[in-house]
């Protein structure tokens, strides 16, 4: 069946219902971001793959909201779908419901499934919609008897996180857990993002593509646990082990059950985001329920002593990986056909010859030319393109180790650089040094701190419209709050910044149809120093990997900002020449020289 064909469907589905719109945004029932297949319900409708969206779909007009990384991509993959692309204004805000509040007339009904509607989004529908006399309908799924071929929920076998690299205990994690409930006055918490889950009990899986992350929910109380997924994934060693920590296995789906058991008046913690609108409203009409950051997410952001080790030698593996990479394409292009495809699959296997290597942490971002100026650009058998020695390659790529995540972001020149691809990469560089080199006091957020990054570009009338930072996990998910630097779907902008955050720093630019730039290291928030006036942080930035002299146009640095590269450049030289043949070492002392 066509995306047409399935979108009459639909249509005369809601007619029947009485339902005037019908939303379905981009999530699964835990509200991540790399959604499982079988909850990718909007590839399946219009054959959209990007990663952020939302649907409405009315008798007149059916639309994607998405933001701007994804517009090339969106109008692309939608044509002949009967959906047209809206885009958005600003990322990651729910301008569809102002879209819903100007078309709907009074006595109108909204309806969508609540399973995969977060609590935190159906609340900010109910605040604009009802006072206009708008209903809204929770618990109607329209698309899933159409979807015949809907791929299972995943059921791969589970596995434990070694303290060696976690750092601490399952038993000392819910420890810290329990001391905060009982802060926040609650006897409850109910965790339903896969990354709390899998850091609180040490434990992963292969659910979600990139990301080593296990379908669960979960709940804790003063005294125990319990764990929702299907008892038969989980390795005997491993299941004895949870149930000595007093950690129950209950079948996934009991969650709604379970929570409509719990008693009377009991007080719930929860995170309105992650928690979906069928599980809040099975417990809403008995529990006390406080609604905040999840606690886990709010621990795990503040990495512990044995994480940051763990990152300190993972940067230098991967900044190997990444240099032999760079080295093997310079040497080879315009003697091999190299493609954008072929040249993802190389560095993936230069990742792979590192320890503790899992897999990427994300879609490689291989883009020649004019596919950098999409800024999620994926190439596939379609798109793949061949690498020529001219033009600019954006590479922004990261791998998952058992000892952390990576996310890092090159832009380097295949030849023939012209002056304007140097002036708007030395103003995207001059933004994460510029970024990497501040001071802030405590308490700072990073909103507050993102012009940094912005402010060259802002003095040429150029910007670009994604975040700047992005917090990552350790051995989870590439994107992952509360912190952020700027807007972020996966970040919270009211959280400050603290020591032990692991946050990105990803000024880009792009002109559509040409090339894209980005460069992105990871940086670590560290204690600067107590002055008068209160503590100070810094960022030590931790990613390895050489910046490309061969683009910048040294006329538009200040000292500060040459004298940071330099020390940057021969950093890279020192941690990472030692793990290189004679030829490699050569080749990046060159490409680290001081300008």
């Amino acid at each position: 069946m066509k995306s047409k064909q399935k979108l009459a469907e639909i249509r005369k589905q809601m007619k029947a219902l009485g339902i005037d719109a019908y939303f379905i945004p981009m999530t699964d029932p835990h509200m991540g971001e790399y959604v499982p297949s079988h909850w990718k319900t909007i590839q399946w409708l219009t054959g959209f793959s990007g990663s952020a969206g939302n649907i409405v779909i009315t008798q007149e007009f059916a639309g994607l909201w998405t933001d701007s990384r994804y517009f090339i991509q969106a109008e692309e993959q939608l044509k002949a779908s009967g959906f047209e692309l809206v885009r958005l204004k600003i990322p990651h805000t729910p301008e569809f419901i102002d879209w819903m509040e100007d078309i709907l007339a009074q006595d109108s009904t909204v309806a969508f499934d609540g399973e995969i509607v977060s609590k935190g989004l159906y609340d900010q529908m109910n605040e604009r919609l009802t006072p206009k006399g708008i209903k809204i309908n929770t618990e109607t799924d329209i698309y899933s008897a159409l979807w015949t071929d809907r791929p299972e929920i995943p059921q791969d076998m589970i596995y434990e996180h070694d303290v060696e690299f976690a750092g601490l205990g399952r038993m000392e994690k819910m420890k810290q857990i329990r001391d905060r409930m009982k802060e926040e006055g609650v006897n409850y918490h109910i965790l339903t993002s896969l990354d709390d889950i899998a850091w609180t009990f040490n434990i992963r899986g292969r659910d979600v593509k990139y990301s080593p992350l296990v379908i669960a929910f979960a709940v804790i109380n003063e005294d125990g646990a319990w764990l929702f997924m299907n008892n038969d994934r989980i390795p005997e060693i491993l299941a004895g082990k949870l149930l000595n920590n007093k950690i129950r296995i209950v079948d996934y789906e009991w969650i709604y059950e379970f929570v409509k058991s719990l008693e009377q008046g009991s007080r719930v913690y929860l995170s309105p985001g992650s928690v979906n609108t069928r599980l809040y409203k099975a417990m809403e009409p008995f529990c006390k329920i406080k609604e905040g950051v999840s606690i886990p997410t709010k621990l795990k952001s503040v990495k512990n002593e044995m994480e940051l080790r763990h990152i300190k030698n993972l940067m230098v593996k991967d900044g190997v990986a990444l240099t032999k990479f760079f080295y093997w394409l310079e040497n080879n292009i315009g003697k091999e056909k190299i493609t954008e495809l072929s040249a993802s699959k190389v560095l993936k296997d230069f990742r792979a010859d590192q320890d503790n290597f899992m897999g990427p942490s994300f879609a490689t971002i291989a883009g020649y030319r004019e596919h950098g100026a999409i800024i999620h650009y994926e190439p596939t058998e379609e798109t793949d393109v061949e690498l020529k020695p001219e033009g600019i390659f954006l590479l922004d790529s990261g791998g998952q180790y058992l000892d952390g995540t990576t996310d890092v972001t090159r832009t380097i020149t295949l030849g023939n650089p012209t002056s304007e691809q140097k002036k708007h990469f030395t103003l995207v560089l001059k933004g994460t040094i510029q970024l990497a080199m501040i001071r802030f006091p405590q308490g700072t957020k990073g909103y507050q701190i993102e012009a940094f990054a912005r402010r060259a570009l802002w003095d040429y009338g150029l910007n670009y419209g994604h975040g700047t930072g992005h917090g990552v996990g350790f051995f989870l998910n590439v994107h992952e709050g509360p912190q952020t630097i700027g807007s972020g779907a996966s970040g919270n902008i009211q959280i400050p910044l603290e020591p032990g955050m692991l946050i990105s720093d990803e000024p880009g630019f792009y002109l559509e149809g040409e090339y894209g730039i980005r460069t992105e290291n990871l940086f670590v928030v560290e204690n600067d120093e107590e002055t008068a006036f209160g503590s100070f942080y810094r960022f030590h930035t931790v990613t390895l990997c050489y910046i490309d002299t061969q683009l910048i146009d040294k006329n538009l640095l200040l000292p500060t900002e040459i004298e940071w590269l330099n020390e940057y450049q021969q950093r890279v030289f020192k941690e990472l020449s030692p793990f290189l043949n004679t030829k490699e070492k050569k080749w990046l002392k060159n490409k680290t020289r001081q300008i």
